[in-house]
């Protein structure tokens, strides 16, 4: 099996957990975001682990879903667009609840569920390069697993200023919106990122397992329920009349029909 997610660690307890395809951009297949949970979940567990950085492999951190997952779904029943939808959402959550401190280490596109990432992550650092969008609604379809954390990274207010458009915006924007803590030259990344792992090195790593879930207890409930109906959300878009056709227009390279 083709391995996508890689996890490095070092002796200080700092795991690099990097998404490792970087010949389709990081595109979200079902496969790597199984090994993703899988991941997530291992390091979840490891009480040797203090601090996570999530990266990217090559120029691009993620592009969102990948194309032929999104053909696969065409074609599918509304029980396995739920499945597929629900690999997503159940991923997202164990990187949200993740026990450790989470920090995001984003260069280039993050689209849709890239943006949804770089969303779960407790800090994210960019570079000057970085281009983000909800491409979604360009499809025919919505955010809607991500949506729940786009959410609570952005505050609703903000959240609505780029949630539905579909545009994309660059790092500058980002850090306005909450979703990169600051920019930095591609070359003082992997410095800044240390900036923000050595505090960690010196807190008690139960405290701040605890301190972490309580600050989620203390935002926007995202519980079962909610994650159950987003993945409704989605499904119901795939069964409507524009999710066929933005898709179909994409992969046959020509406007969709609301485009005048």
């Amino acid at each position: 099996m083709e391995q996508l997610i890689t996890v490095e660690r070092d002796s200080r307890g700092v795991a690099h957990l990097w998404m490792d395809r970087a010949e389709k951009h990081n595109a979200l297949s079902g496969e790597m975001i199984a090994q993703m949970k899988s991941a997530v979940d291992e390091l979840a567990a490891d009480g040797s682990v203090r601090v996570v950085v999530l990266g990217a492999r090559g120029r691009t951190f993620c592009a969102g879903g990948d194309l032929a997952w999104m053909q696969k779904q065409m074609s599918a029943t509304p029980k396995e667009r739920g499945e597929e939808a629900g690999k997503l959402a159940w991923m997202l959550q164990a990187l949200n609840t993740l026990p450790k401190p989470l920090i995001g280490r984003v260069q280039g596109n993050a689209f849709g569920g890239g943006l949804g990432m770089a969303s779960v992550c407790d800090v994210c650092i960019g570079t000057p390069d970085v281009q983000m969008a909800l491409t979604e609604t360009r499809l025919g379809l919505i955010p809607a697993t991500i949506g729940p954390y786009v959410c609570a990274r952005m505050g609703e207010a903000k959240a609505r200023r780029v949630f539905m458009s579909g545009r994309r915006f660059v790092a500058e924007e980002a850090v306005e919106l909450g979703l990169l803590a600051r920019v930095v030259q591609p070359e003082d990344l992997d410095s800044a990122i240390e900036a923000e792992v050595a505090p960690y090195l010196s807190c008690a790593p139960g405290a701040v397992a605890r301190a972490k879930a309580l600050l989620r207890r203390l935002g926007p409930v995202i519980d079962e329920d909610t994650i159950r109906h987003t993945i409704d959300e989605l499904v119901a878009c795939w069964e409507g009349d524009e999710a066929p056709e933005g898709i179909g227009a994409f992969f046959d390279k020509r406007k969709p029909a609301w485009v005048g």
